[in-house]
């Protein structure tokens, strides 16, 4: 069903713009840059947050809203030249993160909790949705969260589960990867819960977030398991695409929440989400891990409801190559930065 409602940046419970700290870091970022309140969720649906940015070839940024439970999640489309954000899709089979393929189409990472937990492609034009890969060795997926490509077309992706009453059929939480002719090859379960996933521009190193919080409600009476890792890891890529060595840890959260979605720029450095309520905000590392600058999106050390923890980012296209788009709590944001993106499936073009 195509639903013509529009929704405005309404306001609701968000960072107070005026009172954030500035970035620092000023060969990424202007120290007086401003984060840009673009869109705040108006739709009457419950909980979850806003997530998986991802920018299609006309320069609009797609953008994926997930509620808990059983209310359908949405898909998202904010216009950067009218400024306005409409709604591709009122069911978005709680789709997390989003990328666009080499021919244009619309990729999306379908969770659990009422969801598909599969890779879906959306023909942006006609809005039909097929299934790109639900299964591996015949179990179905976790919960798909976030998706990355290499210039071969293949489709990496993370397999955690944070919620739903779908029982887990995977043994492990991985990371897969699906090849052009519909192949599921695990490329990695030597992360305890992957989240954020991106690709060196060489292809040489894909990146992964480990954002274990601990459970993943397989069993809703059993105790919930001790918080593990909030982790940066870089692991090599052969020839083929896959893990060739170790992995090696670049970054540590600590004890604080780690990083959900990620992205690069064309110099390789990694722009990482930082959901701590003692930092909240958007942290770009070098591919060694040296700390290059800090987008602040909620005020450090929130006492009781935390605000502005930033779930994933993505560069804009064209005009808008060095502009940063952050989704936020319920809510998109841009900041403009002296780097530009870096979009394997726009190469060239």
């Amino acid at each position: 069903m195509r639903i013509a409602l529009f929704l405005g940046a309404a306001l609701c419970a968000a960072p107070a713009l005026a009172d954030l700290p500035a970035p620092s870091g000023d060969t990424i970022v202007d120290p007086k840059a401003k984060l840009e309140k673009l869109f705040t969720r108006t739709a009457k649906i419950s909980g979850g947050l806003t997530e998986g940015p991802a920018v299609g070839p006309d320069g609009c940024i797609y953008f994926s809203d997930i509620p808990m439970g059983k209310d359908a999640g949405m898909i998202l489309k904010f216009d950067p030249k009218t400024k306005e954000t409409t709604v591709f899709t009122d069911d978005s089979f709680k789709s997390n993160g989003l990328i666009f393929d080499h021919d244009g189409h619309l990729l999306a990472c379908e969770g659990a909790d009422y969801g598909n937990r599969a890779i879906g492609r959306w023909n942006v034009k006609t809005k039909a949705h097929t299934i790109v890969a639900d299964k591996y060795k015949g179990k179905k997926f976790n919960a798909p969260n976030d998706i990355a490509l290499d210039s071969k077309g293949r489709i990496y992706f993370s397999d955690p589960k944070y919620v739903g009453p779908e029982p887990r059929e995977q043994e492990y939480r991985s990371v897969y990867r699906v090849d052009k002719d519909g192949t599921v090859v695990e490329v990695t379960h030597d992360v305890a819960k992957p989240n954020g996933i991106e690709l060196s521009p060489d292809e040489k190193t894909l990146y992964v977030a480990d954002h274990d919080n601990g459970t993943d409600r397989i069993d809703p009476t059993a105790p919930a398991p001790k918080k593990g890792p909030m982790k940066i890891y870089a692991f090599p890529l052969g020839a083929d695409g896959l893990v060739s060595g170790p992995k090696k840890e670049i970054y540590d959260y600590g004890d604080q929440a780690g990083c959900d979605g990620m992205t690069v720029d064309t110099a390789g450095n990694i722009y990482l989400t930082s959901r701590g309520e003692k930092r909240p905000g958007v942290i770009v590392i070098t591919p060694a891990g040296k700390e290059l600058a800090f987008i602040p999106t909620g005020a450090p050390d929130q006492k009781g409801n935390v605000v502005g923890l930033p779930s994933n980012v993505e560069f804009g296209l064209g005009d808008e190559a060095n502009v940063l788009y952050i989704t936020v709590d319920l809510s998109l944001y841009r900041i403009p930065l002296k780097t530009k993106g870096y979009h394997v499936q726009y190469k060239g073009k």
